[in-house]
């Protein structure tokens, strides 16, 4: 070697040997039940998507916050989008990731944007286009998950009020 350096003696002069190898970390603990285990319906329809959109829309509105709002089916596929006049170009496939997150992973988008802030970066690493920040939601209807709905344009806390009165309206 050009250094006259070898892994042994890397690891001997460490202290440490090719033997030994460190426990891993604890990953949260173990849970006796499967957490955000919501199971999937039937995919949210055109006319449904409308009616969830329409909802939080009519909230960016009053309040108005120009947003981008998607809904999509269980898979995390669009069903139907509205870019609201002046909204930020950005934000059009942020809220899409958003919405796109909280479907496939059966949870708020929040909840990524928390574990982040706690100091858990592997997450960027399960996903390419996972949402971390708030402004995702899952539609759960009957107990099943027919899609999520995601708004971008605001602030996080902005962006998940207008979403949030879209995902209330199913039940």
């Amino acid at each position: 070697m050009a250094l006259g350096l070898s892994l042994t003696g890397f690891f001997a002069g460490s202290g440490a040997s090719l033997a030994q190898t460190a426990s891993p970390p604890p990953a949260g603990g173990t849970p006796e039940q499967m957490p955000f285990d919501i199971p999937y319906g039937a995919p949210i329809s055109l006319e449904r998507s409308k009616q969830v959109l329409a909802a939080a829309e009519a909230e960016a509105v009053k309040r108005n916050w120009k947003m981008n709002i998607a809904v999509v089916d269980t898979h995390g596929d669009l069903v139907h989008f509205v870019r609201m006049d002046g909204a930020q170009l950005a934000s059009v496939t942020i809220s899409q990731n958003k919405a796109r997150t909280a479907a496939r992973w059966r949870r708020e988008s929040r909840v990524f944007y928390n574990a982040y802030e706690t100091g858990h970066p592997y997450l960027g690493t399960l996903d390419p286009q996972l949402a971390a920040s708030p402004g995702g939601f899952p539609l759960v209807e009957g107990g099943k998950l027919i899609g999520a709905i995601g708004c971008s344009g605001g602030t996080g806390d902005q962006d998940a009020v207008i979403c949030k009165v879209g995902a209330d309206l199913v039940r």
